[in-house]
């Protein structure tokens, strides 16, 4: 007794529970000219778990008036500042919020909604919980827990010998156990020190360790200690721990909000967190809360007026668990923190871990992902198949870096195997823009240089020989290199990268973020490298941003538990390509959407929304890929099998529609980055490369080329000279506006 006292006491006193790490999402900016219609604001405050009221009456809750939408804002912390509660008026208009004003009728430049809670880091043994200090917690729960779990808490020694007596007569009636005797105080002891083991030793250990704790520490702190402590609930390996994350878990608000009906919902499961579990048992529980509200209501701790109107109430439990609506988004989190962090730190230390995340984004790529992979396995099981397609999507913020949105599976919910981080698949034709932007690096090539697509055949080590194909099995002979990499034609590439070298190759790669360094063999011309979608996007990157790496993050800032900023992710930026030559692929790319493999998307885009991309099919179309950006976003999507076998899918087959659909979800500003100097537009034939006049063809398209690029004029076009190589008035004209600058 004395061991089990002074156990009691050293650990009770020098409590520290594990406070896993909070991941918040990106918060949601609101200024006038946003296009964001009045009924996305009110999903997004309903994300947010904002409940639509008549009457503003408490943080937490918003009301349409006509084109304006009020809102009572909740006290919010962000990774740079915190914000008190406030009122907000949102006027809303066809295009979109008008105007922001606050209580007062001040104009409000711009607002940050608070940041959604998508997650914890915690420990292995899984405990989760957000720990509420006895301010935070609202009268009615110690009460009704009092009420409803150990009347005489108040004025017992920790055992309620009444209590057992009356529990062991109760389910001796019964014949079965129905009511327990244990003490709230018990039950602490149970949760903190003791196993779930049923056995005599452990219940005599249980009743001294009560006794000890009752004797030592006040009735408050052994409320606030239940309240914070107390299991309520499993999330996969997630144990919630706690009312206030309970409230998170199953309401998404905190504890402060809930009215009667889900206070006493929480009651209620504590007496059996599986059995009583709102989203498998609705009726069960609705039952065990409405005699959780008779037994307040008989006890005057309530009205019995109160207790009726609360018992008319839904369950009102969120469809999903609140703070698990991304685990693929929360996989690239923890890798990110563990290069800066100790396990411990992140799954005790109560950090606040604010990302890139912007849940709009992240729903638009799930959507899009199931929807589209749902359609291709209709179609596919019409043809005898019967395994599932997978997929994964990741997408970018390019000029940051930031990631905004990782789908790691069609099981979004499956906190398992991340495709988007793990899944190694060849690249196909998603490397061809990274053999063209290093043949105009070399200056040896430009958008109009003529480039042949011819069989190819190159012998290999063993007297074995590699004879590569186009999709198409034809053979086109001489085509300008705006329409090689349009219409990915394997041989003129292959002829491109040879004459390269696959060094030069390889290296423009591992500048733009490629971590391993690829077999050098002729067939990574083609796509023989495996990447994963995350390190696909990071390639991918550079050429949206203009020729920069910046490490792709999903971590902006980390704040203590005391408030301070612990550790900083500033933007990394290396030139790793000259402007001038990412500019020249980049038109490429969009004549890619225009003319070549992309446009099957362009049904589905904006009409006025510029993008440019590329498709990717790997061997035996085991793989389909898609990977394009806007001036806004950047997306990569793959599509394929998890056992790695031929889906019969093009890129432009599978990945496409997802890249597609996600594209026009996000909107944005069109790709639009302005000329280097030393650039030129020119008209070509887009069939034979040929330099061209308006009106002189009817298949012309315009590239951009080095000032004083040299190409064979189109006979019978009007060009000076009779139609031998020129360099345009255009060119001219522009050089002389240049010199007269200087």
């Amino acid at each position: 007794m004395l061991y089990l006292d002074l156990l009691v006491i050293h650990q009770f006193e020098g409590r520290r529970w594990t406070l896993p790490a909070q991941v918040f999402a990106a918060p949601l900016e609101l200024y006038a000219g946003l296009p964001l219609p009045e009924a996305e604001i009110g999903h997004e405050l309903e994300r947010l778990h904002y409940r639509k009221v008549a009457q503003l009456d408490r943080p937490g809750t918003y009301r349409v008036n006509g084109a304006r939408i009020d809102v009572a804002l909740r006290p919010a912390r962000f990774a740079d500042e915190s914000r008190d509660a406030e009122l907000l008026s949102i006027s809303t208009g066809p295009q979109g919020i008008e105007s922001l004003k606050d209580a007062a009728g001040r104009e409000v430049p711009v607002l940050r909604l608070e940041p959604l809670l998508i997650g914890s880091i915690f420990p292995s043994h899984g405990e989760d919980r957000i720990v509420l200090t006895p301010r935070e917690v609202p009268p009615l729960l110690p009460a009704a827990l009092k009420a409803v779990e150990d009347r005489r808490f108040d004025s017992h020694r920790g055992v309620d010998p009444q209590a057992i007596l009356r529990a062991l007569w109760v389910d001796a009636r019964a014949g079965q156990i129905e009511q327990g005797g244990s003490t709230l105080t018990q039950q602490l002891v149970r949760s903190y020190f003791l196993s779930t083991r049923q056995t005599l030793g452990r219940k005599i250990r249980e009743a001294i360790m009560a006794i000890a704790l009752d004797a030592h520490f006040t009735k408050d702190d052994l409320m606030n200690a239940y309240i914070n402590e107390i299991f309520l609930g499993q999330d996969g390996n997630r144990a919630i721990h706690g009312f206030g994350l309970a409230s998170q878990f199953y309401f998404g608000k905190p504890l402060g909000e809930l009215d009667l009906a889900e206070i006493t919902l929480l009651v209620a499961v504590v007496r059996g967190p599986s059995y009583y579990d709102p989203r498998r048992h609705a009726d069960r529980v609705l039952a065990r809360r409405n005699l959780v509200l008779k037994e307040l209501a008989d006890q005057h701790v309530v009205t019995a007026a109160d207790a009726a109107t609360a018992a008319r109430r839904p369950l009102g439990v969120t469809p999903r668990p609140a703070g698990a609506y991304y685990p693929a988004y929360l996989d690239f989190v923890r890798r990110t923190l563990r290069r800066d962090y100790r396990d411990q730190d992140l799954t005790e230390a109560g950090l606040s871990v604010y990302t890139s995340l912007e849940p709009r984004a992240q729903d638009a790529a799930e959507r899009a992902l199931e929807s589209e992979l749902t359609r291709l396995d209709r179609m596919k099981k019409h043809g005898g198949e019967s395994q599932s397609l997978e997929g994964a999507v990741v997408v970018t913020a390019p000029q940051s870096g930031d990631v905004i949105a990782i789908v790691g599976g069609r099981d979004v919910g499956y906190d398992g195997f991340d495709r988007a981080l793990d899944a190694r698949r060849a690249m196909g034709s998603l490397v061809k823009p990274f053999i063209y932007l290093t043949a105009l690096e070399s200056g040896r090539y430009s958008a109009a240089t003529i480039v042949q697509d011819e069989p190819v055949d190159v012998k290999l080590a063993g007297g074995r020989h590699w004879r590569p194909e186009n999709f198409s099995r034809d053979v086109n002979g001489p085509v300008p290199v705006a329409r090689a990499l349009a219409e990915s034609l394997n041989l003129a590439t292959v002829g491109v990268g040879l004459d390269l070298g696959l060094a030069k190759v390889t290296a423009t790669l591992q500048r733009f973020g490629l971590e391993r360094s690829p077999e050098q063999v002729p067939a990574m011309l083609l796509g023989a490298v495996d990447v994963t979608p995350l390190e696909a996007a990071q390639l991918y990157n550079g050429l949206a941003n203009g020729g920069f790496h910046n490490p792709l993050r999903a971590v902006r800032a980390v704040i203590g538990s005391d408030g301070k900023a612990l550790k900083a992710f500033p933007l990394q930026v290396t030139q790793v390509a000259t402007p001038e030559a990412v500019y020249q692929l980049d038109r490429l790319l969009t004549l890619v959407m225009n003319r070549g493999t992309g446009r099957p998307a362009r049904p589905l885009l904006p009409v006025d929304l510029v993008v440019a991309g590329k498709t990717g099919t790997s061997s035996d179309y085991r793989d389909s890929w898609f990977a394009g950006f806007s001036g806004s976003n950047l997306t990569v999507v793959w599509v394929g099998y998890d056992d790695d076998a031929p889906t019969g899918l093009t890129g432009s087959a599978g990945a496409l529609p997802v890249w597609a659909h996600v594209m026009a979800s996000l909107g944005g500003s069109s790709w639009n980055a302005p000329m280097p100097e030393g650039l030129v537009d020119m008209e070509i034939e887009y069939t034979t490369g040929l330099r061209v006049l308006p009106g002189c063809s009817d298949d012309r398209v315009t590239v951009a080329v080095p000032a004083g690029t040299q190409a064979a004029a189109k006979p019978g076009c009007g060009f000076p000279d009779g139609g031998n190589p020129v360099t345009t008035l255009i060119d001219r004209t522009q050089q002389w506006l240049r010199n007269l600058a200087h």
